[in-house]
């Protein structure tokens, strides 16, 4: 590169501190952007340009900005709002966010990548996440250097803005269903008396097992719920999914069982648990690390 890049990853939850962390390992000029002053220090002391709760002051600068933030309202806050960051960039300057905005970003001749990515926060920090982008070529050019950095694989689902978001909702509907089913089966597990560590080591050798059910169902045998990706995220998600299937009038009656599921698991209290806590919902089960759950 003739000169330094610099990209401001606005977001420094699991998955931005990693694909900041990443785009530093890629020898980025990487700002971070958080209103949380430990995630700020994390990335200074992790050698960080700038760390800051606003990216305004920057925004002549930078070259991209990444956003890693919870939804659509935030995205649209951040960029477009009373004091939004979009107006201030310079024209030219690349946007990757997981939001169909694209309108009014083009407007400002602001080029955009509709990104969600998945692979959670080991793989962010690893810079492997999964990328699933659609955008022009030149967005894509644009931000080559940052897809290289905080990337595994790209998938390119398309041009057109939303297409990107729609192949996630798509994902999202297999990742809630296993989680919720690989739930309900340890539970009947449980009730009919078999050793969950037995189970578990029954499924995951065998036909029956899926990525989901192995990485979550390992944290209900050790008794884990600290989040990585919390009850709510599905909520969330599976919300998505089920609009989207509205939107074309399509019956998905097991994604709307597993949303069902979360939304009982958020209502009694473990929406900010670890997604495998929907586990919880089931009566006169016994887990490891609880006592009867309720």
């Amino acid at each position: 590169m003739s000169r330094p890049y610099h990209v401001a990853v606005i977001g420094l939850g699991a998955m931005g501190m990693g694909a900041a962390r990443s785009c530093l390992r890629a020898g980025l000029t990487t700002y971070g952007i958080d209103l949380c002053a430990t995630a700020r220090e994390q990335l200074q002391a992790a050698g960080a340009a700038a760390v800051m709760a606003d990216a305004r002051p920057l925004a002549e600068t930078l070259d991209a900005v990444l956003l890693l933030v919870v939804n659509a309202t935030q995205v649209r806050r951040i960029l477009l709002g009373e004091e939004g960051l979009a107006r201030h960039l310079k024209p030219g300057t690349a946007v990757i966010v997981s939001s169909t905005i694209a309108a009014e970003l083009a407007k400002l001749d602001l080029p955009m990548l509709d990104a969600p990515v998945s692979g959670g926060a080991i793989k962010a920090e690893a810079g492997e996440m999964t990328v699933m982008a659609a955008g022009a070529d030149a967005a894509f050019d644009k931000l080559a250097p940052v897809l290289d950095a905080v990337a595994g694989k790209v998938y390119r689902v398309g041009s057109e803005p939303g297409q990107g978001s729609t192949v996630k909702i798509v994902h999202q509907l297999l990742a809630g269903v296993h989680i919720a089913v690989a739930a309900e089966a340890m539970a009947l597990a449980s009730r009919a008396g078999v050793p969950l560590d037995l189970m578990y080591d029954v499924v995951t050798h065998a036909a029956g097992n899926s990525w989901m059910f192995e990485n979550r169902m390992a944290r209900v045998l050790a008794g884990d719920y600290q989040a990585r990706s919390a009850v709510n995220i599905f909520v969330k998600d599976l919300t998505l999914v089920a609009d989207t299937a509205r939107e074309l009038r399509f019956p998905l009656p097991l994604a709307s069982t597993a949303l069902n599921m979360f939304l009982a698991a958020s209502n009694a209290g473990h929406g900010q648990e670890d997604d495998s806590a929907v586990i919880k919902i089931f009566d006169g089960i016994t887990l490891p690390g609880m006592e009867e759950a309720q």
